[in-house]
């Protein structure tokens, strides 16, 4: 991961008031639900709901009531275990011929879920896997940038250059480069179309500088604040997972981890700095 060193608390960037372009739902595919409810479960304090039975076996994760990710069942013959991210779009048929036109994959179709909105699943030219949600009933998750929820994104391609052409074509997405807080470069922050930094949700990072991600191939890891991250990492270990990344400072940032869940799934966690006042 690569922040800039301003002294801003990114994790407080993500907010339930969705705008076009940022993210606003969060799933997790496994290949042993029961299991993955266990590991989070201990991990952050998740309570697994299912949404019913004409659901498929889709549910929800909890936190004090309040929705923070959704969860299923996915067969290791269907996908890989994985975090999705979705972003928040007024029309997904609409985006779907985007993400053709540009050089993408749809890999499921538009379609309703119930009366709660509308959602489909692509990859981007370079292979990322995201989805977006077109909302009705339904916004988005119920809980962001509080301990043990989404508070960030990051996508890992080959080409950032390329990558940022296509999510702004796709979803209005808009790009700004920040100095890296140790002096070696900049990292590239994301934004909704009409945003600043102020309003930023996630960055961007050459696959060629995080060669521990490169195995991985492009891929958008999900980031959730943490009270504490080193006692999370060893958690997490302790309960089946790995450490990708050990606990490391990012000066004016905050303590961040690289993690995979038992099955494999990836995300990070984070400790971030204090918010500096004026």
């Amino acid at each position: 991961m690569r922040r800039p060193g301003d002294g801003t608390r990114l994790g407080t960037m993500l907010t339930t008031r969705y705008v076009t372009g940022a993210p606003n739902w969060l799933d997790l595919g496994t290949p042993d639900l029961q299991g993955a409810e266990s590991f989070y479960g201990t991990l952050f304090g998740w309570r697994f709901r299912s949404a019913g039975p004409e659901a498929g076996g889709y549910g929800m994760f909890r936190l004090d009531d309040r929705t923070v990710a959704g969860g299923m069942t996915v067969p290791p013959d269907q996908a890989p275990p994985g975090w999705m991210v979705y972003f928040r779009t007024p029309d997904a048929d609409a985006t779907a011929a985007a993400v053709r036109e540009g050089g993408g994959t749809v890999l499921f179709e538009p379609m309703d879920v119930f009366g709660l909105g509308r959602m489909a699943v692509f990859t981007d030219p370079g292979g990322a896997g995201f989805a977006v949600w077109q909302p009705r009933a339904l916004e988005g998750l119920e809980l962001v940038g509080d301990p043990h929820s989404l508070c960030w994104t990051e996508l890992y391609t080959h080409d950032p250059a390329a990558a940022m052409a296509f999510y702004g074509t796709v979803l209005g997405m808009e790009s700004s480069a920040v100095p890296q807080p140790d002096g070696t470069g900049t990292y590239l922050l994301l934004n909704p179309a009409g945003g600043d930094d102020d309003s930023a949700f996630g960055g961007v990072v050459p696959l060629a500088a995080e060669p521990a991600e490169a195995d991985e191939g492009p891929h958008w890891v999900p980031y959730f604040e943490v009270p504490d991250t080193d006692t999370t990492a060893a958690r997490a270990e302790r309960l089946g997972g790995t450490v990708l990344l050990a606990p490391t400072d990012m000066g004016g940032v905050g303590r961040f981890a690289r993690l995979a869940d038992p099955y494999g799934a990836r995300f990070a966690v984070i400790t971030s700095a204090p918010e500096e006042r004026p």
